[in-house]
């Protein structure tokens, strides 16, 4: 629990934007340990967004240090970057990013297609990833024939499925009602707490926080504060995961 495998220092990002340099982080400064349950939080233009992308890999630093596992992201080529990507970290966000005409099964299945695991190994993983989110009587169900609370929980099983030492998840309950909310928050405290994956979350909403450990505050572009969260939240266990 103590090891830490997120540390960034004195992390700057700059965009153009026409004529105009946008200073998104201005010397944002972290750690994260292994098994955390944390939120970033911050209001819009804080900053939260570019450095999840950062943190994901899904982009660079202009300046300071990402160490990700002891291991100096920026340093590393596209491909380095896309194999950590495809291996150590899931990603799920708010509009669910699955592909419509295709089960909720493929959906799943979509990362192991890319890291080019086997179709039989691909199915079991994948069945067993929906069956932990409680939908392994769903899995031929296309995203259209499923709620939005369901289509968030097979993003999250696709997250799952590549076994990730690390979950991004931005702003993964902006688009569900509270029910939906607090299922999904029920399962993202569930993997957390007994598979000890580390679990960030990119949100604007207070009550989404208290259902974390750990709450970081960006503004202007640094973190402007980092607490325990004073009283966590457990999220109702669904009726679905038979507990």
């Amino acid at each position: 629990m103590n090891e830490t495998v997120i540390k960034t220092t004195e992390l700057t990002k700059t965009y153009q934007m026409g004529e105009v340099l946008v200073h998104a982080l201005r010397g944002a400064s972290l750690e994260i340990r292994r098994g955390e349950l944390v939120s970033i939080m911050g209001p819009s233009g804080s900053g939260k967004s570019t450095l999840m992308n950062i943190l994901g890999c899904l982009d660079l630093p202009t300046s300071g240090d990402y160490l990700l596992e002891e291991v100096n992201v920026g340093q590393l080529d596209d491909n380095r970057l896309a194999q950590i990507r495809g291996k150590r970290i899931g990603f799920v966000f708010q509009n669910f990013n699955l592909l419509p005409r295709t089960s909720a099964l493929a959906n799943v299945e979509l990362p192991l297609v890319y890291s080019g695991v086997g179709r039989r190994e691909r199915r079991r993983r994948a069945a067993a990833a929906l069956t932990a989110v409680g939908l392994g009587e769903r899995s031929s169900h296309k995203p259209n024939e499923l709620s939005g609370g369901q289509q968030q929980r097979v993003a999250i099983a696709r997250a799952l499925v590549t076994e990730p030492a690390i979950i991004l998840a931005d702003e993964p309950t902006g688009n569900l009602d509270s029910k939906s909310s607090e299922e999904v928050m029920a399962i993202f405290q569930r993997l957390n707490g007994e598979r000890g994956i580390t679990v960030i979350f990119v949100t604007h909403e207070p009550d989404i926080a208290e259902h974390t450990r750990r709450v970081i505050r960006l503004a202007d572009g640094v973190v402007v504060s980092d607490e325990p969260v004073s009283q966590f939240r457990r999220a109702l266990t669904p009726a679905w995961t038979g507990a």
